[in-house]
């Protein structure tokens, strides 16, 4: 006799029917709730990016005028050419990765360091500590200007790249966010470490960073870009052009060129600015996305 076929499983009573993925109800949400906002907020970013370099390409008759013109008639680089010209763009330069490569690898260093000893180093007050370090993080960055200003410029740092690099070279921001990646670290690496006789300088830059590439990556390039973007702090520490950083350098453009005419140029300015941070960034993605995705994924 064969076995009698097993009877379909009755659904339970009053449990309503799973929606089908592609029904008009499920994609109107996906696209109002999810891809709409996206979509919008990508283009309040883009959109002044796009405008920017789309004017650095035009005549100041297609900038200045009372019709829209959204295309460039031609690639003109003249705009460019003026930029580079009227100013010492390429001092400007120089001094911007001088000050962004010297202060954001000392800043990351010491982030790291000072993450580090708050995590595995046992010293009094340790807690007080971090917690003045978190008070530093939510204090405005103008208060400590004019302070500041007096120290450098009485040891001699005004019109100095060294004045520019000194006071930033603190970071709460990188010390936080280190710190809270280092508790996460499973103990047991560092105290076999510790067993097999390694220092804690042997075991910070043997285990904990190399462990560490994503979250430095993002402290790195967040240290970066704010270095490479820093405007104030410059503009009053330097008034000589030798000495002067990029956003400086734009100030100086500008007033050194008035009238309409210098929209173009101000435009192709501010575009050689922002290539170098995209270069960072697009060198440094895979492992901002490593960084952001750690610990997602249990096993």
């Amino acid at each position: 006799m064969t076995a009698p076929a097993p009877a379909p499983v009755a659904e339970h009573a009053g449990e309503p029917l799973r929606e089908r993925p592609f029904s008009r109800q499920n994609l109107i949400r996906t696209i109002a709730g999810g891809y709409l906002p996206l979509i919008i907020a990508t283009l309040i970013v883009a959109l002044p990016l796009l405008w920017m370099v789309l004017s650095s390409f035009k005549t100041p008759g297609e900038i200045v005028t009372t019709e829209l013109q959204v295309l460039p008639q031609s690639l003109n680089l003249d705009n460019y050419r003026d930029a580079m010209t009227t100013v010492p763009f390429g001092r400007f330069f120089l001094n911007s990765a001088i000050v962004t490569a010297a202060g954001a690898t000392i800043k990351v260093t010491l982030a790291i360091m000072t993450a580090y000893a708050l995590v595995f180093v046992r010293f009094p007050f340790k807690n007080l500590i971090f917690i003045l370090i978190l008070v530093a993080l939510m204090v405005p960055p103008q208060v400590s200007i004019l302070p500041n200003y007096i120290l450098v410029a009485g040891i001699g740092g005004k019109n100095t790249l060294w004045g520019i690099i000194l006071p930033g070279l603190g970071t709460a921001f990188g010390t936080f966010l280190l710190r809270q990646h280092f508790m996460t670290l499973p103990a047991s690496i560092l105290e076999a470490a510790e067993i097999d006789g390694a220092g804690h300088w042997k075991r910070l830059w043997q285990i904990v960073v190399p462990v560490s590439v994503p979250s430095i990556a993002t402290v790195a390039l967040v240290t970066i870009v704010s270095e490479w973007n820093d405007y104030i702090w410059p503009l009053i520490i330097t008034d000589r052009p030798e000495v002067m950083t990029l956003p400086v350098g734009l100030t100086l453009l500008q007033n050194s060129e008035s009238g309409g005419g210098a929209w173009g140029m101000l435009m192709a300015g501010a575009v050689l600015v922002i290539i170098p941070v995209l270069v960072v960034f697009a060198m440094l993605q895979r492992y901002i996305v490593a960084g952001l995705t750690q610990g997602s994924v249990t096993g």
